[in-house]
């Protein structure tokens, strides 16, 4: 058994130079070695000498940022649900905007992203976690996923871990012995 198929319809010129078009630039943009917006993961963690819920209790606060992290002088909260918080820096320089978008106080963890930052990136997600590791000590872990700026990779990179890992050496020292 067979079967007719109807003609494909014939497509207009206009139609074929888009495509051809569209396929060169395509092709121009892969041979010059362009990549798509750089999607990127950042870990860091520390061990302390305190339980989840002593590290909690100071950290957990969604402005208790202002209070252990070195580089923040202010935090704001608007007092709306989700909250939104503003974080300016020591030397007034960078102001960063937050909005918690998870918490879950029992198992001592929450997310945020940027509202808007100085930072070269665009859909950032940060978590603080904090686990336990023994008896009566704690890790606290910070996680971030973001895209970076074309070209601003390294730079991106480079801001955040600085963030990460000043907040989290200062706990390390608020809970040392």
């Amino acid at each position: 058994m067979f079967s007719i198929a109807a003609p494909e319809p014939r497509k207009s010129h206009a139609t074929i130079v888009s495509v051809a078009v569209l396929s060169a630039w395509c092709l121009g943009m892969l041979s010059n070695g362009a990549s798509p917006a750089y999607a990127a993961e950042l870990t860091r963690s520390v061990d302390v000498a305190a339980t989840p819920s002593a590290v909690w209790s100071m950290i957990g606060g969604f402005c208790a940022i202002k209070d252990w992290h070195p580089a923040i002088g202010t935090c704001i909260e608007d007092g709306r649900l989700p909250p939104t918080r503003k974080l300016v820096t020591k030397d007034g320089k960078m102001t960063f905007e937050e909005t918690q978008v998870a918490r879950n106080d029992a198992e001592f963890t929450y997310s945020y992203n940027f509202v808007s930052t100085p930072f070269p990136v665009t859909q950032y997600i940060g978590t603080i976690k904090v686990s336990a590791n023994g008896s009566g000590m704690s890790t606290i872990t910070w996680h971030g996923t973001y895209i970076a700026l074309r070209g601003k990779e390294e730079d991106a990179n480079d801001a955040l871990a600085d963030v990460y890992e000043a907040g989290l050496g200062a706990l390390k020292s608020k809970f040392a012995g």
